[in-house]
């Protein structure tokens, strides 16, 4: 008895030290590899600003641009790939994003396109009133455009020492008429050269008296256009005097993109509508379709003419014409999306397509593009019937990329995000952040770069709200703007540089600094775009951005110094925003 429990014992003990070896050991290891995890989730976890998303750091504190409290950023991919990233809710309802799913449009639905226009002045019937010989202006009955003149009218009236002599010979050469009439008729043919009618030429001879001041009559009827002469000017025989349109008829002129110019023919039909007559539509043929193609625009002229014997129509009056187009064969479908959803950047066409339905998950895709129709673009290649894409705030979800370090507009292979380090500096690194391709001559670059230090003053007087200095800045650099030599620039550059100006003749006319930094957003986006363009500067520039500005959509300016000094908000927010590239 004595042995047996000596022996079971022995076994209780074995029992217990082989259960604690298995599973004491076991949960040992389980403990050590959730103590592991735990670490390693900890390491993993990164903060960001709220208003600063592009400042990734490993711990806790406080942004080092704007000093508020870093707040934990979103954790793992959830799946998504390289080229998807996600925006909050938030974020998609402050910057308005709206999206449509693709649809095929079917070619018998699709068969016609709206252009934009204006009413011209037909060329064709434009007359001169000039004088037909040399003298001084003594009266001018035509005083202003606009002025309504008839056939016969007296236009002006001039002295001409020419005249008074010709005067003298006829009457010397009808005193011989009787004896000389070859000499008597060729006086009286000259002074027709002058378009002088032959009851002129009789009054003249009858009364035996030198008239010195000779009527000049209108030979059209219609409206001045241009008064080309003033009393008192002397004029040359064919001088022009007026310029005399006759507006029974006129030319509604309209844009036409490049890639719709297969889709017109003269002599098609054209339905156009006008805003002062919305109620109204007039039917028209295409008479013209300009064979040279608009360089800084891409567009061709095609012109119709329109009967304007009621005077409806005023030169300069803004039109659509509405063209009915050959529908597509055999009822084939084609793709087609608003103009707003793509992004142009002078070498690709770009959308961004929402990739789940139920969460904002996006990625950019590069299309193909084909026809336009009114605010329609046909999509040949890049999409899907079915697919989801950003119709509204196509620029928002394109900045959202770019400070996530995605494939984005301006950047085609994406980049990584900025850690802590890299968030003082404000810089972006990895990925290449390519800015479009551009080519500038050496003569525009070295113009232009003297455009930048008057663009840097002007910068300079923003931050310090500064409202005429801004202005005084501003038509400074138009002025050199308009002595860059234009010749050899492209579609894209010309576009850049044009834009520019518009913005800049914008800010020196108003003294709002609202408004002036408002025009400052667009500027910046156009002189960033030719900056990066340049193959080399003299010295760096620094491309800086805040996220707050223009509505919280953020915005970019130039700076010579990595110092932000912010020209959107002045001193209310001196030091808000952030390098994103050097140049």
């Amino acid at each position: 008895m004595n042995k047996t429990n000596i022996y079971i014992g022995i076994a209780a003990v074995v029992g217990l030290l082989v259960g604690y070896m298995i599973f004491g050991s076991g949960s040992s290891k389980k403990d050590a590899m959730a103590i592991h995890d735990h670490a390693t989730e900890k390491a993993d976890q990164l903060w960001t600003c709220s208003m600063h998303p592009q400042i990734m750091q490993p711990e806790p504190g406080d942004c080092p641009i704007c000093g508020m409290d870093l707040i934990p950023a979103e954790a793992g991919s959830d799946g998504l790939t390289p080229e998807q990233f996600r925006m909050t809710e938030n974020a998609l309802a402050l910057a308005n994003i709206q999206t449509t799913v693709v649809g095929g449009a079917m070619g018998s639905t699709e068969n016609s396109i709206n252009l934009s226009g204006k009413i011209a002045v037909n060329e064709e019937a434009i007359a001169i009133q000039a004088s037909y010989f040399d003298g001084r202006i003594e009266q001018l009955k035509v005083n202003y455009e606009g002025q309504q003149v008839r056939k016969g009218q007296l236009l002006a009236t001039i002295y001409s020492p020419e005249l008074v002599a010709a005067q003298q010979e006829l009457l010397m050469a009808a005193s011989l008429k009787a004896s000389q009439p070859q000499l008597y008729q060729a006086v009286r043919n000259k002074l027709k050269l002058w378009k002088l009618s032959d009851d002129q030429i009789n009054n003249m001879e009858s009364s035996g008296k030198i008239k010195e001041n000779f009527p000049v009559y209108a030979t059209v009827s219609g409206t001045v256009s241009e008064v080309m002469s003033a009393e008192g000017d002397y004029v040359k025989k064919g001088q022009a005097i007026a310029k005399v349109s006759n507006l029974n008829t006129v030319w509604a002129a309209f844009d036409a993109y490049e890639s719709q110019l297969s889709q017109f023919k003269k002599g098609q039909k054209i339905t156009i509508t006008t805003n002062a007559y919305p109620t109204k539509t007039f039917n028209a043929s295409i008479t013209f379709i300009d064979p040279v193609l608009n360089n800084a625009t891409r567009t061709v002229t095609v012109r119709a003419e329109l009967n304007n014997k009621d005077g409806l129509f005023k030169p300069g009056m803004f039109v659509v014409g509405n063209i009915e187009t050959d529908e597509i064969p055999n009822g084939e479908s084609r793709l087609v999306v608003p103009s707003s959803a793509v992004m142009w950047t002078g070498e690709r066409s770009l959308v961004y397509v929402r990739v789940r339905a139920d969460e904002p998950i996006f990625e950019m895709r590069e299309v193909m593009l084909g026809s336009r129709n009114g605010e329609e673009l046909e999509i040949i290649s890049g999409l899907s019937k079915g697919e989801e894409i950003v119709t509204n705030g196509t620029f928002s979800v394109d900045a959202a990329a770019q400070l996530k370090g995605k494939k984005s507009m301006m950047n085609k292979t994406g980049g990584r995000t900025m850690t802590g380090h890299e968030g003082h500096l404000g810089m972006q690194t990895g990925g290449s952040s390519e800015m479009m391709e551009m080519k500038f001559l050496p003569a525009f670059q070295e113009g232009f770069e003297e455009a930048l230090s008057v663009y840097l003053r002007l910068k300079d007087a923003l931050v310090a709200s500064d409202m005429q200095q801004t202005m005084k800045n501003a038509s400074e650099m138009l002025s050199v703007l308009g002595k860059l030599p234009v010749a050899g620039l492209g579609a894209m550059e010309k576009t850049h540089l044009s834009k520019s100006v518009e913005m800049l003749e914008a800010i020196a006319a108003t003294n709002d600094l609202a408004n002036q930094r408002a025009h400052f957003v667009v500027l910046n986006e156009n002189m960033v775009a030719i900056a990066g363009g340049l193959k080399s500067l003299k010295n760096t520039l620094y491309v800086q951005q805040c996220p707050m500005a223009n509505s919280n959509k953020g915005a970019v300016w130039l700076s010579a110094e990595k110092e932000i000094r912010n020209p959107y908000y002045g001193d209310a927010m001196l030091t808000c925003g952030s390098v994103i590239q050097e140049l």
